[in-house]
């Protein structure tokens, strides 16, 4: 029977989940869901929700408790200040794990799950305790087990006082949990970020790519039980880098698109063979490229490379304060029907011109289920 306080805590998420559903664009575009990303939680404000609690402490004044006449205010203040007249606002950050949010994006975005491409499946070791056996080391010993078998030997050797029913056990009844290695089949998955880091990439449009990248991983995680990430950033030069440099790397200069996907493209090749991995790859920049030579090339890379080797390639064109280029048209133009094969579209296109498009922008992506 499920007790009266878990009634309520079930009742309280149940109005939690709620919440973050009503006010999901408004989430999707705040830094605040990033400012205690954990691997399992994160920290969501939540809005005009409070908790009761009990205050104690003396009477601030007035009548009850304390000294006053009849007709006195109760709680009445003194001072020249006037009351505020508008309503408060009450903020309590709530622990909300990584697959609870996936679930309500997924949920309010009316996405599909994820299918596996293929068979590409990765058997992973692991160990199981499927046996008891005679010998073995002290931590894996099985207490029940040994105990059972200093009984039996006590009662066949008629050693065994009912009234003072005493077991000892002896090296040799002593029973240890045995293992055997099983291949376990689990979906892997592998996320390549890439991004302009030139000078038209400001930081605004870096938060941008930030929250949208939070996004996208907490529903490739959600579908797949083992996801890896990489990081690429370029002008007219590509590097691999971690995580921190991705979102906080400031750089000027031109802008050659093609060095990214050569990079990636040789990453894959190097590492990830995708008869074992679902691969995504997300490439954001402003859309400024350095040539129709340049643009000529990654349609190159695309085509012969990168799309046929990942379950999805998106690109995401964030606007810039100096405009936008005219990279997502290259990529129209190239590929009418984006790149399709019998599962639907492998090349998506988004265009976030402010944050509030960062919720269209993640349901174009993933509506297709790939």
């Amino acid at each position: 029977m499920v007790s009266k306080i878990q009634q309520d805590h079930q009742r309280f998420r149940q109005i939690v989940r709620g919440k973050i559903r009503k006010d999901l664009r408004r989430f999707l575009t705040k830094s605040d869901i990033l400012a205690r990303e954990g691997k399992r939680v994160v920290s969501v404000p939540i809005h005009d929700i409070d908790i009761p609690t009990f205050r104690y402490g003396d009477n601030a004044g007035g009548v009850g408790m304390g000294e006053g006449d009849e007709g006195d205010t109760v709680g009445q203040q003194g001072g020249d200040n006037p009351g505020g007249e508008e309503e408060g606002r009450h903020v309590l950050e709530v622990d909300v794990t990584l697959e609870e949010l996936a679930d309500i994006l997924g949920d309010e975005l009316e996405l599909p799950r994820i299918k596996p491409r293929g068979e590409h499946r990765v058997s992973t070791i692991k160990d199981k305790y499927t046996g008891i056996r005679p010998v073995g080391p002290a931590s894996l010993r099985h207490f029940k087990r040994t105990y059972r078998e200093a009984l039996k030997r006590q009662l066949m050797t008629g050693a065994y006082d009912p009234d003072n029913p005493v077991i000892i056990p002896i090296k040799r009844d002593f029973r240890y949990r045995s293992w055997n290695e099983v291949k376990k089949p689990q979906s892997n998955a592998l996320i390549v970020y890439m991004m302009d880091v030139s000078g038209s990439m400001g930081q605004e449009q870096k938060e941008t790519v930030r929250l949208e990248a939070f996004w996208i991983d907490a529903w490739l995680r959600r579908n797949y039980e083992g996801v890896e990430s990489r990081f690429i950033v370029h002008d007219v030069r590509a590097a691999e880098v971690d995580k921190t440099t991705f979102f906080t790397l400031r750089e000027d200069g031109g802008t050659r698109i093609s060095s990214a996907f050569a990079l990636c493209h040789q990453i894959l090749k190097d590492h990830y063979d995708p008869a074992d991995w679902n691969i995504y790859l997300f490439h954001f920049s402003d859309g400024d490229n350095s040539s129709e030579a340049d643009n000529r090339e990654c349609v190159r890379l695309l085509n012969e490379h990168l799309i046929p080797q990942s379950n999805m390639f998106g690109y995401c064109q964030v606007a810039s304060a100096y405009g936008s280029g005219n990279f997502i048209n290259v990529l129209k133009e190239a590929f009418p029907d984006g790149a399709a094969d019998e599962a639907g579209p492998r090349l998506i296109l988004s265009k976030v011109n402010e944050r509030e498009d960062i919720y269209d922008s993640i349901k174009a992506f993933f509506t297709p289920g790939r």
